[in-house]
């Protein structure tokens, strides 16, 4: 089973040189391994110092990089639907590069990363992946997307494409445009199957969530909001790194302050985030950039740990053989958590983020009978009557 390990936090902590010191130690640790970037900004290659190809290139003795290419794999995976888009805009009367830009699809590198994920876990080569993932944010909009646009297609795409074929003549001699087809239909519902197939990959037994924080306060609370955020979606959070840790002796009075500040907030990350392992790496004297200089950065996060031994945190939601279900969202307070029963789903939200549970057939028939939040867990019990409303 191939491991995959996430990176991610809050923009500037140190998540890339994180996720760059994790696959140069797996590498090293005779382990074949891919590393790859969602985020945008494309500074993986610049910590490993390294140049990478439009396929995964080895950078180092079992060491692979891979910066995905947009474009190529864009026309792959989507290119009925941009054909498609491209003429309709140019039916509208806009012009080819007009069209050409509207057709770009925000968040679209990003999605089409970790389509690409998906393609290079099927081939079985790798025994560990690493992703560096966008800033925290953009990354819990992009983990969240394959389950809602689930969502979406299951509910709206059957009757779509019957009132696709019932409107298309009409919209063609009414509006003078024409209307998507079966192939670019088609082309959607494979794009909703390999998310899907991501959103498996990423929250099954092999793939956890590594955060990454500096121990000041802003950052902290970003942190704790995110293991929530992570957990309500179902991903696995299997450590926290704690980054650019002043030494608490042998420093001069500036740094003793920083150092005494640092202290306090660590040890509310210890307490935060227990039971999850917390590795901490000092604040070093140079930027760490290179495969000998990121290997330190590894010794000193991991020391003696399995960085890459499957993680040991249960799965988030689970479905007790009583018919309990249970929702890991730790750190999270009661009157943060709304919970609304809606036919046979759960909607559950935690401040701006929602997740929509499809109830199994055994619990989708029976009613809430009571549901609450205690020790990071929310536990919904049934009753055997049926379904509210």
């Amino acid at each position: 089973m191939t491991r995959v390990l996430l990176f991610t936090g809050k923009g500037g902590v140190g998540k890339t040189t994180a996720a760059a010191a994790t696959a140069v130690l797996a590498a090293r640790s005779g382990l074949k391994t891919l590393v790859v970037s969602t985020d945008t900004a494309h500074s993986l290659a610049d910590a490993l110092g390294a140049s990478p190809g439009p396929e995964p290139a080895q950078i180092a003795p079992g060491l692979h990089l891979y910066q995905v290419d947009t474009q190529r794999s864009l026309e792959r995976q989507w290119g009925e639907l941009r054909d498609y888009a491209r003429g309709f805009f140019a039916e509208l009367g806009l012009d080819e590069v007009t069209a050409e830009e509207i057709t770009v699809l925000p968040g679209a590198e990003e999605v089409i990363a970790l389509l690409e994920l998906r393609e290079q876990a099927r081939t079985g080569s790798w025994d560990v992946i690493v992703i560096d993932c966008a800033p925290t944010a953009e990354t819990l909009r992009l983990l969240a997307l394959p389950e809602a646009l689930d969502w979406h297609v299951n509910r709206l795409l059957p009757v779509g494409r019957r009132l696709l074929r019932t409107l298309a003549p009409l919209v063609r001699r009414v509006a003078m445009v024409s209307v998507p087809d079966d192939h670019v239909v088609g082309a959607g519902e494979r794009l909703h199957r390999g998310l899907m197939e991501v959103r498996e990959l990423l929250t099954g037994p092999g793939a956890s969530v590594r955060l990454v924080l500096t121990p000041e306060a802003v950052v902290l609370a970003e942190a704790r909001r995110t293991l929530t955020s992570l957990s309500l979606y179902g991903y696995r959070v299997d450590a926290v790194i704690a980054n650019r840790v002043f030494p608490a002796e042998g420093a001069d009075p500036w740094r003793q302050r920083w150092a005494a500040a640092q202290a306090g907030h660590l040890a509310e990350v210890e307490q935060s985030f227990a039971p999850l392992p917390v590795h901490r790496v000092p604040y070093l004297e140079a930027e760490p950039v290179g495969l000998d200089a990121l290997a330190g950065v590894a010794e000193a996060m991991y020391g003696e740990s399995d960085p890459f031994a499957a993680p040991a945190v249960e799965p988030p939601l689970r479905i007790t053989p009583e018919g309990e279900l249970i929702l890991a969202l730790p750190l999270a307070e009661k009157g943060e958590v709304d919970l609304v029963r809606k036919g046979d789903e759960l909607i559950v939200t935690i401040g701006p983020y929602r997740r929509v549970l499809a109830l199994p057939a055994a619990l989708a028939r029976r009613s809430v009978r009571e549901a609450a939040l205690s020790d990071g867990r929310l536990r919904v019990r049934f009753d055997a009557g049926g379904p509210d409303d």
